[in-house]
């Protein structure tokens, strides 16, 4: 259920009406707005007879609705009334310079970039470099990486993810990464500012729920063979476990088609702006698997509607230890960056570079 409070409810009224819900056995997640505040009842509705009656007749309660789709925090219909519905996150970090921000799900086209996997202390310095040079907000690189064959590179681990707080400490941009496994989130949440679920652990329950306790923001990669519904349920875990600061990030669906790697699913971008309040990322470096289709991607994943890109970049693709064939180069990433400007002019979104 959904439960708009009148714009003059008392703090009082909101806390009576919290106490209520939680006495009918759900779970109480508020949304405060400037003016007015919005209550998301969220848990099992059997045997809760009763409660849309009692609900109604509190002082201070505008309106009670039930909330249709089965992901209830998720839909945009939980935010309806809030001045901005659309959820913007505000990822603060700490660098050489002092305190740093950067604001995802507004106005602005945030790209994250960096190489698929962290090689090398150098390797991570130059691509930060690149990255930040070009206008990337975010820095992206993988400690641990999922691969098919147990013979390839695996990553760096934790050695990797001392290299990408370096990187973030000498450039100022906030690091993302990969979480393969809950035992591993204390060690990620201690180095890194966003973590990031991938396609393979999209429906990894346990460790969605886990994600809970961290405060740091996640990008969920949708699966590769998942449905709309199945990525929303999956972000529902997240959000439902105490965690709101989440992102969507669409990466390509497998389909029958052999000449890309991937099938970069455009029509999700739209279709989630109208479904949900979470800010929608859009991957073109998996969803085609190489690095020529990288750009006109990228940019059509900014007509669409995305808020941001992850990009993968590599100061030599051609010696990458993983995922060289659809990483762009220096100066191709700089081309690119220079093509969105007027694509993000074109649809409002402004561009920090």
């Amino acid at each position: 259920m959904i439960i708009t409070m009148n714009p003059n409810a008392r703090k009082e009224d909101i806390e009576n009406v919290e106490r209520l819900i939680e006495d009918f056995g759900y779970t109480v997640h508020p949304i405060h707005g400037t003016n007015l505040t919005v209550l998301a009842a969220v848990g099992d509705e059997r045997g809760k007879e009763g409660l849309y009656d009692r609900l109604s007749s509190q002082h201070g309660v505008d309106k009670v609705e039930y909330i249709l789709p089965p992901y209830k925090l998720v839909c945009r219909e939980v935010r309806k009334g809030i001045e901005r519905p659309d959820t913007v996150l505000k990822i603060q970090f700490d660098w050489k310079e002092g305190k740093g921000s950067v604001t995802l799900g507004g106005d602005e086209l945030v790209v994250m970039a960096g190489p698929c996997s962290v090689e090398s202390r150098e390797q991570m310095m130059e691509s930060a470099r690149l990255c930040k040079e070009s206008g990337a907000k975010i820095l992206r690189g993988g400690a641990f990486k999922p691969r098919t064959s147990p013979y390839s590179f695996q990553g760096l681990e934790e050695d990797g993810l001392k290299l990408l707080a370096e990187a973030r400490h000498e450039y100022g941009m906030p690091v993302i990464t990969e979480l393969m496994d809950a035992h591993h989130l204390e060690l990620v949440d201690r180095y890194t500012d966003i973590i990031q679920i991938g396609a393979r652990n999209m429906q990894n329950f346990m460790l969605l729920k886990a994600l809970g306790s961290t405060k740091r923001p996640v990008l969920l990669k949708r699966g590769m063979s998942s449905t709309i519904d199945e990525w929303l349920m999956a972000a529902e875990y997240i959000l439902s476990t105490g965690n709101n600061q989440v992102m969507l990030c669409e990466r390509g669906i497998r389909t029958f088609e052999t000449k890309y790697r991937n099938v970069l699913d455009l029509n999700a971008v739209p279709t989630l702006r109208k479904l949900t309040h979470l800010p929608v990322i859009a991957d073109p470096s998996h969803g085609t698997g190489q690095a020529d289709m990288v750009t006109p991607m990228a940019l059509a994943s900014v007509a669409a509607g995305a808020h941001s890109l992850m990009i993968e970049m590599h100061p030599d693709p051609a010696k990458a230890w993983s995922d060289g064939a659809q990483s762009l180069d220096g100066p191709q990433f700089a081309e690119l960056m220079k093509k969105l400007k007027p694509v993000a002019r074109a649809v409002n979104r402004t561009t920090p570079w």
